[in-house]
């Protein structure tokens, strides 16, 4: 077995992972440590090392709230270690790989974890990625700076720059990483034209970024796995409009409310201070990515509108209870409040919509019920269908899973523990189906990495359900309960008008008046 490797800083050494065919190289680094002057800078490449370097556990954690406190669902299911190790020497990746002479040429799998922008880690222990790995891949998990080690911006930082990177930290780390992995994963038996970015939640919402990014080596992604981190949005507003004006003022105003007087003392404040700072006034502060003019410089939505993305196959979904089933954007606690948001997003439509969600019976609950789509999500489905209508592979998925233990349900992000096949680590009191249906996932999502393709054989080399591809005449997910099975076309006929409304004013027939 593979067990040590080169690297462009050094040799380093893994261990047999609970698969000794399987080996793991943990804490490997792909950059200097973010602390000192290089707090808020992008990353730096690391001061190379003589001899071996041990890669036997996680390397440090970025900066964030202690884990394993509170009764939160994360807390309960994943985010348990309360000495977990964190510091700004964090941007190090991990490594399964099933390579016996590092000359294989594996397909490569690269996951963002999800948090908010705010945590996550490597080493959360659903995220293992050795089940993976057994499939015939190179598994790589990548930790990034986040909260406000990840995305502060300030007037000073920005005139410091000059025409270098002054936020969005995070996404750098992310694209640093992935550079590193096209230098070097060959040397761990991976195919460094063969990669596919996928994450979750946080996570999606990094890889749409990745894709749109003026700033993206198209050489380094090739596939993109999207799970419950939105799509193409359509009459709200995204999680890319945030300007760096935006997060500009928020940073002078965070430094002012700590008594910090420059961007020199910050920087000089230690990391569990300043962290302790931002999770102590969380909610009156907002530190997230933004469009910073260079590595995002529009809303994604635009990007994937106006053709401005890296065209690759995709796969998207959620799990059934991220949110509410999406209602094509249409907000109002009260009857004319539902009316005055239909009016504003469908103007052309909005007769039309009026009645088919049955305005007339002025009865909120039922013009909401009118709206809902049993299928994925409205931005998802967008998405999905915007890259369908480019000619390239595009599947959608719908996780509702049983989740045993609670009533918890399919909640965001628990399709985490099936599709890295990790159940055995998990708290549930889960059975022979929940492994059967974590198995038939984690082939899935192997066999989307390999060839772009998520169909093929289970285990006992009997075909798995037919995944098919969504297109504008098939807009159907692929429902992972424990029968596996195509939605079947049992959308409102409200969510259809106003899903088809979307795409023509987004890209289809953007420029005319009327739909």
């Amino acid at each position: 077995m593979l067990r040590v490797a080169n690297t462009e800083y050094g040799k380093v050494k893994g261990a047999p992972a609970a698969d000794p065919r399987i080996t793991a190289f943990l804490g490997v680094p792909y950059a200097a440590a973010a602390s000192g002057a290089l707090r808020w800078r992008a990353p730096q490449p690391h001061a190379p090392w003589d001899g071996v370097r041990e890669c036997y556990v996680y390397g440090d954690s970025p900066m964030q709230r202690k884990p394993g406190v509170g009764a939160n669902v994360n807390a309960q299911e994943w985010h348990v270690d309360q000495d977990l190790p964190m510091s700004e020497d964090c941007l190090n990746l991990n490594i399964w790989t099933p390579a016996m002479t590092g000359d294989e040429k594996f397909p490569v799998m690269v996951y963002l974890y999800g948090g908010a922008s705010l945590w996550g880690y490597t080493a959360q222990m659903e995220l293992d990625g050795e089940r993976l790995a057994r499939r015939g891949l190179v598994v790589v998990t990548v930790n990034y700076r986040v909260n406000i080690f990840g995305y502060f911006a300030h007037p000073e930082l920005t005139a410091e720059c000059g025409e270098d990177y002054c936020t969005n930290f995070g996404y750098l780390d992310q694209q640093a990483a992935l550079a590193w992995v096209h230098r070097n994963i060959a040397n761990f038996g991976g195919d460094p034209d063969n990669v596919t970015l996928f994450g979750q939640s946080a996570g999606a919402g990094s890889t749409i970024a990745q894709l749109v990014s003026p700033t993206t080596d198209p050489k380094t992604i090739h596939r993109a796995i999207i799970q419950s981190g939105g799509g193409m949005s359509y009459g709200v507003k995204s999680r890319f409009q945030y300007t760096l004006k935006d997060a500009e003022a928020e940073g002078v105003r965070f430094l002012e409310h700590i008594g910090c007087k420059s961007l020199a003392e910050a920087r000089a404040m230690d990391a569990e201070t300043l962290r302790d700072l931002v999770f102590a006034n969380l909610n009156d502060f907002r530190f997230a990515p933004c469009i910073d003019g260079k590595f995002l410089v529009e809303d994604a939505t635009v990007s994937f509108a106006e053709n401005r993305w890296l065209r690759v196959p995709i796969m998207i979904g959620n799990t059934s209870k991220d949110t509410d089933f999406g209602s094509g954007y249409i907000t109002g606690r009260t009857p004319d409040e539902f009316k005055a948001s239909i009016e504003k997003n469908y103007p052309e439509i909005a007769e039309k919509l009026l009645e088919l969600v049955d305005y007339d019976s002025y009865d909120i609950d039922e013009m909401r019920k009118n709206c809902k789509a049993q299928a994925a999500f409205f931005a998802p489905q967008l998405l999905a269908l915007r890259v369908a209508d480019d000619g390239l592979a595009s599947y959608v998925y719908l996780f509702d899973g049983d989740m045993p233990g609670d009533n918890q349900g399919a909640f965001h992000s628990s399709e985490l523990w099936f599709m890295f096949e990790t159940l055995a680590k998990c708290w549930r009191p889960f059975v022979g189906k929940h492994y059967d249906l974590a198995r038939k996932m984690c082939n899935y999502w192997a066999n989307f990495a390999k060839t772009g393709d998520p169909n093929g054989l289970d285990i006992d080399g009997t075909p798995m359900p037919v995944w098919e591809k969504y297109t504008d005449s098939n807009r159907r997910a692929m429902e992972f309960r424990f029968e596996l099975e195509m939605t079947k076309k049992d959308e409102t006929l409200a969510f259809t008008a106003m899903f088809n409304y979307a795409a023509d004013k987004l890209w289809r027939n953007k420029d005319e008046k009327n739909c």
